[in-house]
C-alpha cells in the first residue's frame, strides 16, 4: 500500500502556525540578548540558566546525528519516549475517530496515550511464543487504523520480535508504524533505525532512560524521516528540553565507554541471574530476554511479590496480563542485588537451598 504523510497528518496540523520563540527567529550568535524578557542578570543557580535553551537542541542533535549514522532533521529529542508517543498521535490522529493498534502484552503507555487523546486501540495480542501476530495485525487495520505500536525487545516480555516481520508490516501498512526499542543496547540486533532510507513510514524510539543510566533526566527520541519530524517540531512545546539537560547529556555522548561497561555487566548479570532462578523449585520458567529484565514464571507470583516487599525487594507484578499468567518482571541489578533477590526466593521455599545451588547464592 502507498505511503501518502500528507493524508495522514491531521488537518488542523497542517495548516498550522508553529509557535516561534523568542531564541528560534534569529539564525546567529549575539552579544546582548534582548529578546525573550528573561532575567539579564542572572540566575541563583548559575550555569546561564536564566537564558531559554536551544528549542531544537542543535548541539545535542548534532552529536546524536554522528553517533546514530541518521541526519540531524531526522531527530526528535522529547521528554522520555512518552512526549514523542504523545505527539505522534496528537500529528496523525483524529480524537473520537481514528484508532491505533498495539500487541498485548506490551508498554502500557501506548493504550494510556491513546485513551488522553480519545484514540481507538485495537489489541492483537501476541503468539504464545510472545512474536508478533503479523496477519492478524494486518487483517486488523481499517480505514481508521493510522498507527502500529510494535515493542521490540518487548515490555514485559523482554524478547525481540522478527524483524522480517515488523519490516513487512511496515512495508504493508499506509500508516505510520511505531517501533519502540528503549531496550535495544540489550540485545544482539542493530536498530531498527538502519532502514528508515527505505521506510518512510518507520518511526523508530529510543531512549537514555534504559542502557545510559539517566532515566533521572527524561530524555528519549523518535527518528524518523525528516517530514515526519518536522511535524513533531511542529506541535512539540517550544522549549521541551532544558538547557541543563542537554548539557549533562552532551557530557554523557563522551562517556559511551562506561556505558558500554555497564550494559556488558548487565548480559552477564542477566545470565547469573536467570541461570539461578531457574534453580528454584517456586520458579516454572524463565524466559528468554533481549533486554535488562527477566519475566519469570512463578508458583503464587502474587504471595511471592507480597514476600519479597517484606524484604524490601520490589518486582513488578505482570501476572495479570495477557499472556502472563502467573509471572513477576524482575529486574536485572547489581551482583549484590541479584543475591539478595535469590536468597529471599530461596527462603521463601527453603527447599530450594540445595547444597549445589548454596554456594552459587552466598557466594556471589
Amino acid at each position: 500500500m502507498r505511503f501518502e504523510l500528507e493524508k495522514l497528518v491531521r488537518p488542523n496540523v497542517a495548516r498550522m502556525l508553529p509557535y516561534a520563540s523568542a531564541r528560534s527567529e534569529f539564525g546567529g550568535d549575539a552579544e546582548v540578548y534582548l529578546d525573550a524578557n528573561e532575567n539579564a542578570f542572572g540566575s541563583p543557580a548559575g550555569m546561564g540558566l536564566n537564558r531559554y535553551p536551544d528549542p531544537l537542541q542543535k548541539e545535542l542533535k548534532s552529536r546524536l546525528s554522528a553517533m546514530l549514522n541518521i541526519a540531524a532533521d531526522q531527530i526528535f529529542v522529547g521528554s522520555g519516549s512518552d512526549e514523542p508517543i504523545d505527539l505522534i498521535f496528537r500529528v496523525f490522529c483524529e480524537p473520537g475517530r481514528d484508532e491505533c493498534i498495539i500487541c498485548p502484552p506490551t508498554y502500557g503507555m501506548y493504550s494510556v496515550l491513546a485513551e488522553l487523546n480519545d484514540i481507538g486501540v485495537c489489541g492483537v495480542p501476541l503468539t504464545e511464543g510472545f512474536q508478533l501476530d503479523i496477519n492478524g495485525v494486518l487483517d486488523a487495520v481499517s480505514e481508521k487504523t493510522k498507527l502500529i505500536f510494535i515493542c521490540s525487545p518487548n515490555n514485559p516480555t523482554g524478547n525481540l520480535m522478527d524483524r522480517e516481520g515488523v519490516l513487512r508490516i511496515a512495508r504493508e501498512f499506509s500508516g505510520i508504524v511505531v517501533v519502540d526499542e528503549a531496550y535495544i543496547e540489550f540485545s544482539t540486533s542493530g536498530s531498527l533505525a538502519e532502514e528508515l532510507g527505505q521506510l518512510p513510514n518507520l518511526v523508530v524510539l529510543r531512549t537514555f532512560s534504559k542502557a545510559w543510566g539517566m532515566a533521572g533526566l527524561r530524555v528519549g527520541m523518535a527518528l524518523a524521516a525528516g517530514p515526519i519530524i518536522a511535524l513533531m517540531n511542529r506541535v512539540k512545546p517550544p522549549y521541551n528540553i532544558s538547557g541543563l539537560v542537554q548539557q549533562r547529556i552532551l557530557e554523557v555522548l563522551d562517556r559511551r565507554s562506561e556505558v558500554d561497561h555497564w550494559v556488558s555487566q548487565t548480559l552477564t548479570e542477566r545470565e547469573r541471574l536467570g541461570s539461578m532462578l531457574a534453580a528454584l523449585s517456586c520458579v516454572q520458567e524463565v524466559f528468554r530476554s533481549d533486554a535488562n529484565f527477566l519475566l519469570v514464571k512463578v508458583n503464587d507470583p502474587k504471595g511471592v511479590y507480597r514476600s519479597l516487599l517484606e524484604e524490601k525487594i520490589v518486582v513488578r507484578d505482570r501476572s495479570s496480563v495477557e499472556l502472563c499468567g502467573g509471572c513477576l518482571r524482575i529486574t536485572v541489578g547489581t551482583a549484590d542485588e541479584n543475591d539478595r533477590l535469590v536468597n529471599a526466593l530461596a527462603r521463601i521455599a527453603p527447599q530450594d537451598l540445595t547444597d549445589e545451588l548454596f554456594p552459587l547464592i552466598i557466594g556471589g
